[in-house]
């Protein structure tokens, strides 16, 4: 113990307690409630949490003198139970703390209770529900009182010894909840035994079932002046007992909740059970037992003479010794006995006269020390306080196991010592002792203990574990030359350990230094490990690479992380090494640019390949062009050249024949490179792909040219496809004829038979004249008579044709001159109260301008008009600006023009009343004002405003144009003032 650091401290709390009322004879706390029992039978109450103080007279009525023999007082300090004995016997009394006057248990007169049991988990200020009272006579009894009733429920004998009948000094009861109700468990001790009784249920079926079967108990003798046993309470459960006895202390922890059930339901529940014998308070040789007991958390304070000795519960040693203050005339009784008040954590002393306060300061503050003398590790580090003191138990812990030659146990304790051991001399002690292992383990537990912003340091320590594991593994294998082979050996197990180290530790070693490491020591597969830990992927594709695994080379650059360009950086050698593999890996990836890996493909393409063998290329290719719709030129060359290489041509063909871009809005229908594509055909003397290619670019006589060389079948189909160009179309099958004629070998008359049969395959387009120049000039007529002839009935058929077409021409003018005429005397009959469909007024006024009448017919003083078939007239300034109105702005500007010509020539084109003109009575004589006149009647009077599409088109314009903005304001609905508005009541 610490100097000048006492535990346990003496304070004098009450000197004459009890108040003239006799001497003190026993007492109870409870809740910093203290009661009093005298020699005159008064109990006095003391309530130190309200300064309250009261004394009540048990003695009343009775003869004689009387004594308080026990008293006892509840956890809460509301219930007190007292015993009083005297000349006329024992009688036992129940005080409530509001009460004023005892209630005397009638039912228990003649017993005197030596102890009480209180339900501390049920009882509460009102009731005391059930409480277990030990009798003198060895009887056990039940008793139930609420504060309102003013006296007990019910009074019930629950067990008397009958083999050892002894009187009950001790009582404890403790209760637990479980499945099947409430267990209750028991303890009470005699001056020779310990009781334990458990069951579920009451107190009544608990006792009832030892009637059937023997009690459990502890005996031991000897001689004691007071037996007592005493729980100690933490947060209202008993945590250990202690029982005064004869031989020694008998202590020891409860567990309640222990399931160590025998098949009749009684369980054992205490633990750890130990005897604290006298002799070890004693220093002399005689044997001096306590008289009284008190229990704390750590400790056992023992009344001995005027003394208490304050012993180590756990060390069983005496640490402290605490001395009274005690008048004169309490010395020659000295010290009566002590009591604990769990509820406050306090314990009192008492003599005749006076109440003595002990108070604990802090007494777990050295349980660390006691547990680490008795080498209780876990116990010592539950106590510790502060990190110094846990380094004392882990150093303490790794110095026994050094000692005893565990070093991996003691490495593990080292690592937890953070302060009262540097880290230099631990590692010291492991190399000095070449425990490499050990060092390793102490690392790794370290990296443990140690913060996150502690960076340098576990990098540090990180990477010299990561040697020290590399070491390991270099003379295991040097140790065990089996250790290959066999799969549970300890290098794969340490290999599985540095793995897992590599995964934990990823993040705080330095990149290059353990690269650097893991290659010094030729671990490659540990490297490449750790390169994708760390997502250097380059580092772990190159190594799968040269292993000869393309498939997981493959896999790991379909990971998410891996960026796309080692796809293509690595392309040249996957492919060449497992084109298959590599290629369907190629189609299953996503965003992947065909572009950029045409590099590679031509690298593979560039290797001879057996005739059977799929060429994987091409499959990727054909996959990029028609699967994913790859418009790349770059794509579809390569394509086209590899098709080229085939020895057959048909894949060639079909692909220059699909139109990739057919459908596309302004696209292209193939995205290959034609000029290309020619130079590679005509190379790879693929002449049917040049035939269609020079087709394909419009250049047909170069087709058919080529195609004459391959096959004339072909050339006349080249010809055929030429349909907008008849001249063009004409001079290829020409060309086509000729090479029929030139190449024909067999007699002159057979030749021309073939020569007349080639005429009718061309649909008329070639005549017997076309063809005739390829024949040689000595070639008779008579062989072409037939041809001929048919060719002039022919041309006489076209001349009848054409003679029958001029007629036909001839008439349709004739018809056209009558229909001229016929206009010209057209006639429109108006009334003389018809209205201007635009400004309504009279059609045939007087009042028109003037300027207007140019190139008009003038009709007396009447204003021009129009007059449309459909019966509608208007004048013609009002037709004019109807037109321009709801025409648009470019036809508008143009009437306009046309009206201000009209108003500035200055001459009038004579006309006869009717309209007929009358100057040089033609057609042609149309002066340039009736030029300008039927301009602007084609723009303005060319159909009804109102009839025709000009008024359809008005269906688009707003009802009320911008410049009637005014007028549509006034037809605005202005919102009243509510306010303003009257109300009228309707009578009903």
């Amino acid at each position: 113990m610490e100097a000048g650091r006492q535990v346990f401290t003496v304070d004098l709390l009450e000197r004459y307690a009890s108040k003239g009322r006799g001497v003190i004879t026993c007492m109870a706390a409870g809740n910093d409630v203290i009661v009093l029992g005298t020699s005159k039978g008064w109990i006095i109450r003391h309530d130190f949490g309200v300064g309250d103080s009261y004394d009540i007279d048990l003695s009343v009525g009775r003869p004689g003198e009387q004594s308080i023999h026990r008293v006892f007082v509840d956890p809460g300090g509301s219930h007190c139970i007292a015993t009083v004995t005297g000349v006329g016997g024992a009688d036992t009394f129940y005080v409530h703390a509001k009460w004023t006057k005892p209630r005397i248990l009638s039912k228990l007169k003649g017993l005197v209770v030596n102890a009480v049991a209180w339900n501390r988990q049920q009882i509460t200020e009102a009731s005391t529900r059930e409480v277990i009272l030990g009798m003198d006579n060895g009887q056990l009894y039940e008793i139930a009182v609420d504060e309102k009733d003013k006296k007990e429920k019910h009074i019930n004998l629950l067990f008397e010894l009958r083999e050892l009948p002894e009187a009950f000094m001790g009582l404890q009861m403790e209760t637990a909840s479980t499945s099947n109700g409430t267990r209750y468990y028991v303890m009470a001790v005699t001056p020779t035994r310990l009781y334990s009784f458990t069951g579920i249920g009451n107190l009544e079926t608990l006792f009832a079932s030892y009637v059937d079967r023997p009690v459990r108990f502890m005996e031991l003798p000897g001689e004691v002046p007071n037996s007592e046993l005493h729980f100690f309470i933490k947060q209202r459960r008993a945590v250990h007992f202690a029982w005064l006895s004869g031989a020694g202390i008998y202590h020891g922890g409860l567990n309640f909740g222990a399931q160590h059930s025998s098949p009749v339901g009684d369980e054992n529940f205490v633990e750890n059970k130990a005897l604290l014998d006298y002799s070890k308070l004693s220093e002399g040789a005689e044997v001096v037992k306590p008289t009284s007991l008190a229990v704390s958390e750590f400790h056992f304070l023992l009344l001995l003479g005027n003394k208490v000795k304050v012993v180590n519960r756990i060390s069983e040693q005496i640490i402290e010794e605490l001395q009274f203050d005690l008048t004169s005339e309490s010395i020659s009784r000295g010290i009566i006995g002590l009591c604990s008040d769990a509820s406050a954590g306090l314990f009192y002393a008492y003599d005749q006269h006076s109440i003595f306060q002990v108070t604990v300061n802090d007494e777990g503050r050295d349980m660390w020390k006691v547990y680490l003398n008795l080498k209780e590790y876990a116990a010592a580090l539950a106590n510790c306080r502060d990190p110094l003191q846990r380094d004392q138990v882990y150093l303490a812990q790794a110095e026994a196991a050094f000692s005893s030659k565990d070093f991996l146990r003691a490495a593990s304790f080292y690592a937890k010592i953070n302060y009262i051991l540097s880290f230099e001399e631990i590692t010291l002690k492991f190399i000095s002792s070449n425990e490499q292992d050990a060092l390793r383990t102490f690392l790794l537990r370290k990296l443990d203990s140690l913060a996150k912003d502690d960076k340098c340091q576990i990098t540090m320590i990180s990477t010299w574990a990561t040697e020290l594991y590399l070491d390991k593994i270099n003379r295991l294998l040097l140790e065990d030359d089996t250790a290959l082979e066999n799969r549970n050996s300890e290098y794969y197990s340490i290999i599985k350990e540095f793995r897992a180290f590599l995964s934990d530790c990823k993040d705080v070693l330095d990149e290059v230094t353990t690269m650097k490491l893991l290659e010094s020591y030729g671990r490659v597969d540990e490297l490449v490990y750790f390169a994708s830990l760390k997502e250097q992927y380059e580092i772990v594709v190159h190594h799968y690479i040269q292993q000869g695994e393309a498939k997981k080379a493959l896999e790991v650059l379909q990971k998410p992380s891996v960026p796309i360009d080692l796809q293509y950086k690595f392309a040249p050698d996957l492919i060449m090494l497992d084109a298959y593999e590599t290629v369907e890996w190629w189609m299953i990836t996503k965003n992947l640019n065909p572009r950029k890996l045409i590099p590679a493909m031509m690298r593979y393409s560039s290797e001879p390949h057996a005739k059977n063998e799929t060429h994987e290329v091409i499959k990727y290719l054909e996959f990029c062009v028609h699967r994913l719709q790859n418009e790349d030129p770059g794509v579809h060359n390569l394509l086209l050249s590899l098709y080229a290489k085939q020895e057959d041509d048909s894949a060639l063909l079909r692909f220059l024949q699909c139109k990739f871009g057919k459908g596309r809005p302004n696209g292209l229908e193939f995205f290959y490179d034609p000029k290309y594509a020619l130079r590679l055909c005509l190379k790879e003397k693929r002449m049917r792909a040049c035939v269609h290619i020079y087709s394909m670019m419009s250049m047909h006589e170069e087709a058919v040219a080529l195609a004459l060389q391959v096959d004339p079948e072909l050339a006349k189909a080249e010809a055929d496809k030429v349909e907008d160009d008849e001249d063009l179309r004409k001079k290829l099958w020409l060309m086509v004829a000729k090479h029929v004629v030139e190449q024909e070998k067999g007699t002159k008359r057979e030749n021309i038979r073939k020569a007349i049969a080639f005429l009718k395959e061309t649909d008329g387009l070639l005549k017997i004249e076309d063809i005739l120049p390829f024949f040689p000039d000595f070639v008779l007529i008579d062989d072409f008579k037939e041809a001929i002839c048919l060719s002039l009935e022919d041309y006489n058929k076209q001349i009848e044709q054409l003679k029958q077409e001029m007629n036909d021409a001839t008439h349709g003018a004739d018809n056209i001159r009558n229909d001229i005429s016929a206009l010209a005397q057209r006639y429109a009959v108006v009334d003389r109260d018809e209205e201007c469909g635009v400004c309504h007024r009279k059609i045939l006024t007087a009042v028109w301008d003037h300027r207007m009448a140019r190139g008009y017919t003038s009709v007396g003083a009447m204003a021009p008009f129009y007059v449309f078939p459909c019966g509608h007239a208007f004048h013609a300034q009002c037709l004019i600006a109807q037109v321009t109105k709801c025409t648009n702005r470019a036809q508008a500007e143009y009437i306009l023009d046309l009206q201000r010509q009209l108003t500035l020539l200055g001459g009038e084109t004579k006309r006869s009343s009717n309209g007929v003109l009358v100057e040089d009575d033609s057609i042609t004589s149309i002066t340039q004002t009736d030029k300008i006149r039927s301009q602007l009647d084609d723009a303005i009077a060319s159909e009804c405003p109102f009839c025709g599409d000009l008024m359809i088109r008005e269906i688009s314009l707003p009802f009320i144009f911008p410049e009637e903005a005014d007028e549509a304001a006034s037809w605005e609905i202005k919102p009243q003032n509510i306010s303003s508005q009257k109300s009228f009541s309707l009578v009903v």
